[in-house]
């Protein structure tokens, strides 16, 4: 019998996911949409409609932070799959609600706490591993950080362990955007969990230990495939924390790119405390959030998409050897704004982090990565993932020994 699929969520990734999952509706049997605001659930099938996807899809009201609640309607609509794409803020009591009912989990992010930025690593480990023991308990799948950055890059180190080296010695995941959305500020994704990477100290997994640095600290230029020369940064970022685990011999660092536009706006915001997450005292005695309202100020990110225009190339060096030849290998992604647009209406940055949960969601489907235990990406086999998201539109290419041809 085919699994029904639950979607938490309703933003701009959100709706590549639901796109992906009604273009892939063979594999799954019906499939629900629920957000905090149901009204943003019902407008993202509407966009299936107008791109002329005829699958019923049902939109329900959750308060995804109350893990009853998600239990209560996993159970009421029968879920097999939950696949959310909400904030990290919501994704114990969701996982919790999975765990409580049997249903496959699948996330794209670490959960985070909201009075706390920056913890310390592997963070993993301070929240989901804490519940491994629950989920196979449970008896049910629990697949951790499955968008692209964490996701798809950690499947890029398993297949670089699994069909070039032996033995890995570094990991070097870089994520550029070289596209323009032509506003003088925005993020590209939720600006509040944007910001609190990048306020906090900088983890790197270097000569056997975690190593620390302040944002925009180190820097270096790096030559890529269609993007050309592009500048990226060492930065803190979730799958660091587990490829750490997996590849202790490794170092395993994540660069990305910034312009120096976004890094002078982001100093100012950040000098004046307005990134703060702790809430402040206004003359008139009201209290806010100074990241909440610069939040609530910005441009959503889902108005992004159009007029975007320019590419992502998102991937990793991985250097190593194999009978005791060293070599390196990139794999990696590029996606286009104006692709993504046309297809599911997002930007590029949505559609790279929103397709790989649902190819994720379509392997547990099948009973190939239903393995009824909590694991992260680089846990599992990466050419059946891989080249499942070829067909859905995110191909790999690699550059090795023999050029650069695709997967």
């Amino acid at each position: 019998m085919k699994k029904n699929v639950l979607i938490i969520g309703a933003g701009g990734v959100a709706q590549v996911t639901a796109h992906k999952v009604a273009q892939w509706a063979d594999e799954f049997g019906a499939i629900h949409i629920a957000s905090r605001t149901r009204s943003k659930a019902d407008a993202i099938i509407e966009t299936l409609r107008d791109k002329g996807l005829d699958v019923e899809v049902t939109s329900h009201t959750l308060d995804a932070m109350d893990s009853q609640a998600v239990a209560d309607l996993i159970r009421q609509i029968d879920a097999g799959i939950c696949i959310n794409v909400g904030s990290a803020f919501i994704n114990m009591t969701v996982l919790q609600g999975c765990i409580d009912t049997g249903c496959a989990y699948i996330d794209t992010a670490i959960h985070e706490d909201p009075d706390k930025i920056c913890e310390t690593p592997p963070w993993y480990a301070n929240y989901e591993w804490k519940r491994r023991e629950d989920v196979e308990k449970a008896g049910m799948t629990a697949i951790l950080g499955a968008g692209f950055d964490p996701g798809v890059v950690n499947a890029y180190a398993r297949l670089a362990e699994d069909e070039y080296f032996d033995r890995i010695d570094s990991i070097d995941i870089v994520d550029i955007n070289a596209g323009s959305h032509g506003r003088y500020f925005a993020t590209n994704f939720d600006p509040e969990i944007n910001f609190r990477e990048f306020t906090g100290t900088v983890y790197a997994w270097q000569g056997g230990e975690w190593t620390e640095n302040r944002m925009f600290e180190v820097g270096r230029e790096w030559d890529l495939p269609v993007v050309g020369k592009q500048t990226a940064y060492l930065s803190g970022h979730d799958e660091v924390h587990s490829l750490a685990q997996r590849y202790k011999d490794a170092d395993v660092r994540f660069w990305m790119g910034f312009g120096e536009h976004y890094i002078n706006v982001f100093t100012v915001l950040k000098s004046l405390g307005l990134l703060s997450e702790q809430p402040v005292t206004t003359a008139e005695g009201d209290e806010v959030v100074p990241l909440k309202v610069v939040k609530a100020v910005l441009p959503d990110p889902a108005s992004l998409a159009p007029g975007y225009t320019g590419k992502t190339c998102i991937g990793d060096l991985v250097k190593g050897s194999r009978d005791g030849k060293p070599g390196e290998v990139f794999i990696y992604n590029v996606s286009d704004h104006e692709d993504a647009f046309a297809e599911v209406g997002s930007q590029g940055i949505s559609y790279t982090a929103g397709v790989p949960p649902v190819a994720a969601a379509v392997l547990i489907a099948r009973g190939e990565w239903d393995v009824k235990r909590m694991v992260n990406v680089e846990d599992l086999p990466a050419r059946p993932f891989l080249e499942l998201l070829g067909q859905m539109g995110l191909p790999t290419r690699i550059i090795d020994s023999t050029g650069d041809h695709p997967l």
